[in-house]
Parts: structure tokens; C-alpha cells; sequence
């Protein structure tokens, strides 16, 4: 009995031990799987990085808290941004994964070493992973970055949370020669965010400066030479000087973010600054949503469009400000239900659709509504502006509650864009009908007329409609004569009050109305 008893007690103490182990053991591989649930305070990055691909962190804050970005010193306080979205979580409700680019993946930070390799690891570990995942690029650190492009689809969604800094090389001769129309590229990126309360900087100066780069005279061109002659700032190439246009192959100057094919994006929340050219540009992009911006760059900065949207259909802007020397937002070739809401733009050439049809190119833009915009001290108000001889539509835009100041041109339709003087008339163009303008107040520099209708002699505008229109000239032209409105084959009705008064629309439809109808593209 005895031996049996110390038999049953020894078998008991084995089982008990046995299970101990499997329960560790579970245990471990449990905690070496599990996502991280969210702390409330900030991890401090680590001095040394972890293995590069096998370390997850919870996000150090909630990006909720994350400020917006305030706008330009010139823009209106009203034109803040949206706060940045709650923190991604994966379809069971837990935090998405971390991947932070000093602690996991070796970047500096310093602005000095080149932290490309890093960031772009980050990004691809995290788009190969299921679920959802942030590249994390933390406040306190400053991280250089060359040309790159973040390729998808990725397995999950991928949110790139920017609190540091990111810029680009100064020196143009420090990028590839065969590799300066692009800074950061998103491809194929679908369901991507970019967002954060940092800032982007694109260390353009340099490139202005170069002698090929176009920059702004004031010359005189015509309209239509035999009806009016008018004065405008526009940007023109330095001849001779290393190429005769500020986008030829010996002047190619980068985009700082584009998107390519990337569906149902979202940038919110940035500052975005001194980009070479194009701050944004979407193409072929299809579900956009961009919110919270605070976009700058020098008024005489060539070519510098705070965002250009081609291509591209289903696309939101709002609650942004830029400041540029170049469009605020520019409407390109293919652009579909496209709207434009609480943007403050300054010191550019406004809000603008086009230009469309250069050199005999087919054009297709509808459905752009511009609603609740300030735009202050611009070249341009809210513009149309196309070549002759190309052909496609713009249709169903509207431009509503757009506040003036002291802007040169605050509505122009130009079917004569031209950037020489050697431009000449031709027998198609661009059909542009259904455009309406509504609610549009403040003042105007009267060196320009307030309101410009210049329409293509072979196709003319069609259906123009001003309702609720009040632009008076600028303290800054008093004793200066003021224009009237200018018309040139335009059909329309401007409905009281309207000042001033805008009596050079033509009534009703031409005659070929049927034929050019027939032009639209939707």
C-alpha cells in the first residue's frame, strides 16, 4: 500500500508539472502574436532599433488628439482643418499594428542621413501584413527622404502617421538625372491615409531658381486681337536659358506627393510646403478625400499647385488652406464629381478647371462644385481657362459662396489660354455649358474687369448663369477706372442683384445648339 501511495502521489506531481509547461508555453507564443493594446502616454523611442521587421508597438498617442494644421500667416482663421481621424483597428476591434520607423527600422531622424530605406521598409512590412497596420514617423525627429515609391495593393489598409518632419534633398544635383518629375509616389495604394500634424517639406528654392524655370512677367497678349487687348501676370520660360518650358526634360522639377491608381485615399491633417512643383497631384485615382491641409510655398514659386486633381473622379477638398504662386486647385483633363468646400486660397491664380485642350487634346470635365471658398490677393478668382483647338466638354459646374479679395480676375471663363504670343484662333475647342455662379462677393482689383467671358468663336458657352453676384473694386483701386464685364459668344442670364451689372450675355441658345451638344462628354 505504501509503495502504491508513493506511486499515485509521484504520478500526480508529474501531471501537475507536465501542465505547468504546456500552460507557459501558451502563454509565450500567445504574447509573441498578440497586437499591443493602445497605451494613453508616449513611448519614447528607443536608442537602438529592434529587429526590423518583427517588433509591433501600439500607437504612442491617439491620433485623434493630433492638431490640425494652422493655415498660412495669410489665410483666414476660418479655413482650419479638420481634427485627424481615430486610430485604425483591426476587424476585431483591437489597435492596429505599429511599425515605427526609429524604433523598429533604423531611421536617424537627424535631416542629415538618409532615412529613404528605413521608411520604405516600414511601409513595406506593413503592407504585407493582414489586417491594419501605421507606419509611424514620430514628433522630435526630422527625416530626409529621396525619390521613393509606396507600392500596393497591400494585404490590409496601411495609415502613414506623421507627426516628425519629412523632407526632400535641396540640391537638384543630388537627384538622379533620369529620376526628378516625382518626390513621393503612391501606387497603387488603395485605402492608404496620410495624415498626421507634421510637416512635408519639399526644399524647393533651388529648383525655382533654376535659369530653364518659368517665372512670372507681366506682358501684354490678346484675348481676341481685333476685340480686346488685356493685361495679365502669367508665367512665362526664360528663352535660350536651358529649355523653353518650365516642364521640358532639361527643367523636369518633382511633384512632392502623387498618387497613381490608388482608390479610396485619405490625406488629412498636414502641413505641406515648398514643393518644386505640384505640392499634390492625383491621377487616375478614384474615392479622395483630402481635409486639414495647410499648404505654402512664395508667391513667386513657379508652377507650385497646391493640389491637382486629374483623372481622377469622387474627390473631396476641405477645410484646407494653401498659399502658392501657382493654382490653389487645379481641375485637369478626366475629372469627375469633384468637390471643393471651405478652402481659403491666397497670393496664386484661385481655383482653377483647366487648362484643357492644349495642343488638340480631348478634355472631359463634370459634376465640380466649389462651395463656402475664400480667395484673397490671387491672380484669379474661380477660372475656366482652355486652348483652341481641342475638344471634349466641361459641364454641371457650380460656384457657390466664393468670397473675394482684392482678386484681379474673380470670374473668368478664358477659351483663349495661350503662354505666348503666337497663339492663333481655330475652328474647335473645348465645349463649355452648365456652368453656374452663385453667391460670389467681395472685391476686385480693377485693373482686370471683374467678370470675363472670353468664349471660342466656333464653339460658344452655353447655359452661364450669375445669381446673387456683388463685386465691387478693391481700397487699393480707388481713383482707377473700372471695366465693365467683358462677353465674347456667351448665352446665358444673370439674374438681380447682380453688381455689377453683367447686360453682354447673350439670351437663350445659338443656332448650331443641337450640333454642339452633341460635344459633351457625359
Amino acid at each position: 500500500m505504501e509503495v502504491a501511495a508513493r506511486t499515485a502521489i509521484a504520478l500526480l506531481l508529474a501531471l501537475a508539472v507536465a501542465s505547468g509547461c504546456l500552460c507557459g508555453g501558451a502563454q509565450g507564443r500567445h504574447h509573441r502574436h498578440t497586437k499591443h493594446t493602445r497605451h494613453n502616454s508616449a513611448h519614447a523611442p528607443s536608442q537602438a532599433p529592434g529587429p526590423a521587421s518583427s517588433r509591433r508597438h501600439a500607437p504612442p498617442h491617439a491620433p485623434g488628439a493630433s492638431p490640425p494644421a494652422p493655415p498660412p500667416p495669410s489665410s483666414s482663421s476660418g479655413a482650419g482643418g479638420a481634427a485627424p481621424a481615430p486610430a485604425p483597428e483591426t476587424a476585431a476591434g483591437g489597435a492596429a499594428a505599429v511599425y515605427d520607423v526609429v524604433k523598429d527600422f533604423g531611421a536617424v531622424g537627424d535631416g542629415v542621413a538618409d532615412d529613404t530605406d528605413a521608411i520604405k521598409t516600414a511601409w513595406d512590412t506593413a503592407c504585407s501584413e493582414d489586417g491594419d497596420g501605421v507606419v509611424l514617423a514620430a514628433a522630435g525627429y526630422s527625416f530626409l527622404v529621396h525619390s521613393t515609391v509606396f507600392t500596393g495593393p497591400c494585404q490590409g489598409s496601411v495609415t502613414i502617421q506623421l507627426d516628425g518632419t519629412m523632407v526632400a534633398p535641396s540640391d537638384p544635383d543630388k537627384w538622379p538625372a533620369n529620376n526628378k518629375r516625382n518626390w513621393l509616389v503612391f501606387y497603387n495604394a488603395h485605402g492608404t491615409t496620410l495624415r498626421g500634424a507634421g510637416l512635408i517639406d519639399g526644399k524647393g528654392q533651388k529648383w525655382w531658381d533654376l535659369p530653364c524655370k518659368a517665372h512670372k512677367v507681366v506682358y501684354l497678349y490678346s484675348i481676341r486681337k481685333e476685340y480686346i487687348v488685356a493685361q495679365v501676370s502669367e508665367e512665362i520660360p526664360l528663352q535660350g536659358q536651358g529649355g523653353s518650358s518650365g516642364h521640358g526634360a532639361s527643367c523636369d522639377s518633382p511633384v512632392a506627393l502623387r498618387f497613381f491608381t490608388s482608390n479610396n485615399v485619405t490625406v488629412q491633417g498636414l502641413r505641406v510646403q515648398n514643393s518644386p512643383e505640384f505640392h499634390f497631384r492625383f491621377d487616375s485615382c478614384r474615392g479622395v478625400v483630402v481635409s486639414g491641409l495647410s499648404i505654402s510655398s512664395p508667391q513667386q514659386s513657379p508652377n507650385t499647385d497646391g493640389i491637382h486633381i486629374e483623372n481622377t473622379q469622387d474627390v473631396l477638398v476641405a477645410n484646407t488652406a494653401v498659399s502658392n504662386g501657382d493654382d490653389c486647385v487645379s481641375i485637369g483633363a478626366g475629372a469627375l464629381n469633384v468637390r471643393i468646400e471651405n478652402v481659403t486660397c491666397a497670393l496664386g491664380h484661385g481655383i482653377s478647371i483647366g487648362s484643357l485642350g492644349k495642343q488638340g487634346t480631348r478634355a472631359c470635365v463634370a459634376n465640380v462644385t466649389v462651395r463656402n471658398a475664400v480667395i484673397r490677393r490671387s491672380d484669379n478668382g474661380v477660372r475656366i481657362k482652355t486652348w483652341q483647338g481641342g475638344s471634349g466638354s466641361v459641364s454641371s459646374v457650380a460656384f457657390e459662396n466664393v468670397r473675394m479679395d482684392a482678386v484681379r480676375n474673380p470670374i473668368i471663363i478664358d477659351q483663349y489660354y495661350c503662354l505666348s504670343r503666337t497663339c492663333e484662333n481655330a475652328t474647335t475647342a473645348v465645349f463649355v455649358s452648365g456652368v453656374s455662379y452663385a453667391g460670389i462677393r467681395g472685391t476686385y482689383d480693377a485693373r482686370s474687369p471683374p467678370i470675363h467671358f472670353g468664349c471660342s468663336d466656333a464653339v460658344p458657352c452655353t447655359n452661364i448663369t450669375l445669381a446673387d453676384v456683388e463685386l465691387l473694386p478693391a481700397a487699393s483701386s480707388s481713383g482707377q477706372a473700372a471695366d465693365e464685364p467683358f462677353c465674347w459668344n456667351v448665352y446665358g442670364n444673370a439674374a438681380a442683384p447682380t453688381v455689377p451689372p453683367v447686360a453682354c450675355l447673350m439670351d437663350g441658345v445659338p443656332g448650331n445648339y443641337a450640333d454642339k451638344s452633341s460635344l459633351k462628354c457625359y
